[in-house]
């Protein structure tokens, strides 16, 4: 166990950020500054806690904290953005650099640097097409994974790749923020009339906000060590996730939740679905047809908190389902 620091969590009041505060409030005697747009939005943490302080400004603009940053000694930067292109490019790649620019690089011990799965492979490694087809948060993401392992911190980085995250409650009523994906739920329960009849070949990694807090939370908490993964460079990547699962299986369980009935399906082949999209209405993008031929967005290793040692919140969907507070049938 470290001694005790000041901790800079990014982004601090997203469903991640919440998340994470709360741990290590919990199960640290650490410092946290944590960095937010909006202190409103902070509402699983109490903002006048004697270990608490808050920054409010934006990322892009360390120049104005220079003295709270000097005193950091790790750092966990959940913050990103996406949609705007110049914004995503700005938020994802240049400020993170100015950050790092702005702390004591002898008081620095570690940053645990959030990025996403979609632009590893199965093996971890980087995705070429990222930087080709990808969005401009993928593309940004994976621009910045390469300049931060030519980085003179490297090695004292490690690159968390969560893959699909649920976290708060379908129906916004927890203390944290509700993730894109549990938003999702009840809108997704809706179309499983459709999803009943369909069989997909693909599969995918998902991971609760909960069990991301407690990986970050035990990395921060404990001693730093250089990255000795094979066939990684100086920056650790963590691939955050539950075993794979099928989208069959999750539509299985969606509808069993539910108490929609399965029917027999029908196999919606690659020649298939891109049949449908030309004769359809349907606009994709460049990242969206490799993703329909890729499919399978799995990893290997991944890591979850069993990894160290501790059960997970949710390790099924069913668990996952439980806590987002999806009514069932």
């Amino acid at each position: 166990m470290k001694k005790k620091g000041k901790i800079l969590i990014t982004g601090a009041s997203g469903c991640v950020g919440q998340y994470t505060s709360a741990w290590l409030l919990k199960n640290s005697q650490d410092d946290l500054l944590l960095w937010l747009r909006d202190p409103e939005k902070l509402t699983a943490i109490p903002k006048k806690h004697p270990r608490i302080k808050l920054i409010v400004g934006d990322l892009r603009d360390p120049e104005k904290h220079s003295f709270e940053l000097q005193a950091v000694t790790r750092v966990i930067h959940t913050a990103t953005a996406w949609g705007d292109p110049k914004r995503a490019y700005e938020v994802n790649v240049l400020a993170i650099k100015k950050l790092l620019d702005h702390l004591n690089k002898d008081l620095l011990e570690q940053i645990i640097y959030f990025s996403t799965a979609s632009i590893l492979n199965k093996n971890l490694e980087p995705l070429p097409e990222a930087i080709s087809y990808g969005t401009e948060y993928i593309q940004t993401k994976a621009e910045c994974l390469n300049q931060l392992e030519k980085h003179p911190l490297a090695e004292k980085i490690i690159a968390v790749f969560p893959t699909l995250v649920f976290g708060g409650s379908v129906y916004e009523n927890s203390i944290f923020p509700t993730s894109y994906l549990t938003k999702g739920l009840l809108e997704a329960c809706n179309w499983l009339w459709l999803a009943r009849w369909l069989r997909i070949d693909a599969s995918f990694h998902f991971i609760h906000a909960a069990d991301i807090a407690f990986i970050c939370g035990y990395l921060a908490t404990n001693n730093h060590e250089p990255n000795n993964q094979p066939g990684q460079g100086a920056v650790r990547r963590i691939v955050l996730g539950q075993p794979a699962i099928s989208i069959n299986q999750a539509v299985k369980i969606l509808c069993r939740w539910r108490g929609v009935k399965r029917t027999l399906g029908l196999p919606l082949w690659g020649w298939l679905i891109k049949a449908l999209i030309k004769i359809l209405p349907i606009q994709i993008s460049s990242w969206d047809r490799f993703s329909i031929k890729q499919r399978h967005f799995v990893h290997e290793p991944i890591t979850n908190p069993e990894s160290f040692g501790a059960p997970s919140h949710a390790s099924t969907l069913e668990a996952i389902l439980k806590s987002s507070n999806l009514p069932d049938f």
